[in-house]
C-alpha cells in the first residue's frame, strides 16, 4: 500500500489542505490520504490551540464526503510532544514495513527538515511530499547536502492547487464576524457558528 499522510493541528482545517491532499493522492497514485490532528506540535507550544475533540471533529466532518480520505486520532492519543519519526514507526506497525508512507509537508517546511527530530532516520524511513506554495523558493541543493542519497530517493516536489487559505486568516475573520464561506467547507463552517469557536 501507498498511504499519504497530512497531519498538522487543523484549527480549523480548509479547503487548502482538502485540495492539496486530493492532489499529491492522484498525482502519486495514493491507495488512501490520512489525515492525522496533531496533539502538541513542538513549534507551536507558545499559541493556545482549540480543544482536541473540536479540531478532531471538524476533520472527520471536512473529509468524510472523500472515499479515499479517513482521519486518525493516534496523536491526540499519545501523551507529550508530537513528533513525527514516532508516528511513522506506528503505523509501520499498522500497516506493515512494505506500506511507502508519503508524509505531505508545504515547501516552506522543507527547508526546516533538517532542524525536526531524528530527520535522517525520518526521511529514510517515509517520502516526504514537498508542495510548492506561492512565493516560497526553496534551496533543494541544501537539503540535498544535509539527507544525501535519501533526498534523491525520499524527497519529492510537486506543484499542487494554489489555494492560499490560512487558519489564522480563518479564525481572525470568525473573530471579526466576517464570513468564511469558500474557505472551510460548509459543514465545516456550521460546526464553527454551532459551537461558537474562535470567537
Amino acid at each position: 500500500m501507498k498511504i499519504g499522510i497530512l497531519g498538522g493541528t487543523f484549527d480549523p482545517i480548509h479547503f487548502g489542505h482538502l485540495a492539496t491532499a486530493e492532489a499529491v493522492r492522484e498525482i502519486f497514485s495514493l491507495d488512501e490520504i490520512l489525515f492525522i490532528p496533531a496533539a502538541r506540535p513542538p513549534h507551536k507550544l507558545n499559541r493556545s490551540i482549540t480543544a482536541e475533540h473540536h479540531r478532531l471533529t471538524m476533520t472527520k466532518l471536512a473529509t468524510r464526503s472523500n472515499k479515499f480520505f479517513r482521519v486518525s486520532d493516534m496523536e491526540l492519543q499519545r501523551t507529550g510532544l508530537s513528533y513525527t519519526l514516532d508516528t511513522v514507526n506506528e503505523l509501520h506497525k499498522i500497516f506493515g514495513q512494505s506500506t511507502e508512507l508519503f508524509f505531505i509537508i508545504g515547501a516552506d517546511s522543507l527547508a526546516d527538515l533538517s532542524k525536526w527530530h531524528a530527520a535522517r532516520e525520518l526521511v529514510a524511513k517515509c517520502h516526504f511530499i514537498a508542495t510548492t506554495r506561492q512565493g516560497v523558493d526553496v534551496d533543494f541543493s541544501a537539503v540535498e547536502k544535509f539527507f544525501g542519497a535519501s533526498a534523491r530517493e525520499h524527497i519529492h516536489r510537486v506543484t499542487t492547487p494554489g489555494l492560499e487559505i490560512s487558519s489564522t486568516d480563518i479564525r481572525e475573520k470568525v473573530r471579526q464576524r466576517r464570513s468564511i464561506k469558500y474557505l472551510v467547507p460548509e459543514i465545516v463552517e456550521e460546526y464553527i457558528a454551532r459551537e461558537e469557536l474562535y470567537q
